[in-house]
C-alpha cells in the first residue's frame, strides 16, 4: 500500500515540477530569490495548476509517511522523474530513446536494491533538542548555498544547480517534519497536533523550499535543477531518518555495500533521465 501511495505522490510531484518550471523560467531576473517571485507566479494559471498538483502530491506523501518510514517513502519519490519521461514523450509525440530506458532501469534497479537490502522500519519520536540540532545541520548549508547563489560567482546554470541542492536539503528536512506531523495526527488527533510547533515549522519550511525551488527553475533549464533536486532529497531523508528518527536500516557490511551500490545506481539513473530531451523539452513554449 505504501508503495502505491508514494508512487502516486511521485507522479503528481513530477507533473508539478514541469508546470512550475514552465512559468518560473519566464520570471524576470530581478525577482530571483525574492518573495515577490512567488506572488507573480501565483498570477500564472499554469503555475497554479502545478501548485495544485503539488498539494495532491503532498497529501499522498503525508498519507504514505503515516504508513511507512521516511527512508522508504522519500526514495520512492524519485520515480517522479521516470513518470516525467512518458509525459514528455506524449507532449513531444516521440518515443523513449534507449538512453531514457537505460536511465529508468538504473533508477528502478538501484531503488529496488536499496529498499530490498535496507528494509527500513519505523523509528521513534525525536526529542526537541534532536530536532534543533538537525535543523541547524540542515539549514546552515542551505543558507550558505543561498549566499553563494546570490553572489556574482558563476552563470545562471551554476546558480540553478546550487539552489537545487539547497531546495533538495530543505525538501528532505521538510519531509521529516511531514513524517512527524503524520504520526502525531494519527496518535493524538488534529487539535493536539496543531498545539505543537511542528505544523508551523513545516509551513515555514514549505514556503522557503518553494521559493528555493522556483528560483532554481528560474535560473536555467530543467536539466540543471530537477536531477539534482531529485537526488539530494532522498539522500538527506535517509540520513535524517537514520539519525533523527532512529529508523532501522540493515547495517552489516555486506548490506551497507549493497545499499551504497543501489544509491549510486539510482543517482546515475536520475542524472541520465534528468537530462533527457523528453524531460527538458516538455515545458518548452510560452504561456
Amino acid at each position: 500500500m505504501v508503495l502505491v501511495i508514494a508512487l502516486g505522490s511521485a507522479l503528481f510531484y513530477a507533473f508539478a515540477s514541469v508546470l512550475q518550471h514552465h512559468s518560473a523560467t519566464q520570471a524576470p531576473d530581478e525577482d530571483f530569490l525574492h518573495p515577490r517571485l512567488l506572488s507573480k507566479l501565483f498570477k500564472k494559471p499554469i503555475w497554479v495548476l502545478g501548485i495544485l498538483s503539488d498539494v495532491v502530491g503532498f497529501g499522498l506523501q503525508f498519507w504514505a509517511l503515516g504508513r511507512g518510514p521516511l527512508s522508504e517513502v522519500q526514495p520512492l519519490l524519485v520515480c517522479g522523474l521516470i513518470f516525467a519521461l512518458p509525459m514528455g514523450a506524449f507532449a513531444a509525440k516521440k518515443g523513449l530513446s534507449k538512453k531514457d530506458v537505460f536511465g529508468a532501469i538504473l533508477v528502478v534497479g538501484g531503488l529496488s536494491l536499496f529498499l530490498a537490502v535496507a528494509r527500513p522500519s519505523h523509528g521513534h519520536a525525536a526529542s526537541s533538542f534532536s530536532w534543533i540540532v538537525t535543523a541547524v545541520l540542515a539549514m546552515v548549508p542551505v543558507v550558505v548555498l543561498v549566499f553563494i547563489a546570490r553572489s556574482n560567482i558563476g552563470v545562471k546554470n551554476y546558480k540553478a544547480q546550487i539552489l537545487a541542492v539547497a531546495a533538495g536539503i530543505s525538501y528532505g528536512f521538510g519531509a521529516a517534519l511531514v513524517d512527524a506531523c503524520s504520526h502525531e495526527l494519527s496518535r493524538f488527533g488534529f487539535v493536539t497536533t496543531l498545539s505543537t510547533w511542528k505544523p508551523y515549522a513545516l509551513l515555514v519550511i514549505a514556503v522557503v523550499t518553494l521559493l528555493l525551488a522556483q528560483s532554481s527553475f528560474q535560473q536555467g533549464p530543467l536539466s540543471d535543477s530537477l536531477p539534482i533536486l531529485t537526488a539530494v532529497d532522498p539522500l538527506v531523508s535517509i540520513i535524517i531518518g537514520g539519525f533523527l528518527l532512529r529508523e532501522s536500516i540493515a547495517h552489516s557490511w555486506i548490506s551497507i555495500v549493497a545499499e551504497i551500490i543501489g544509491i549510486v545506481l539510482m543517482i546515475a539513473g536520475i542524472m541520465t533521465d534528468g537530462k533527457s530531451a523528453l524531460v527538458t523539452g516538455f515545458n518548452d513554449g510560452s504561456g
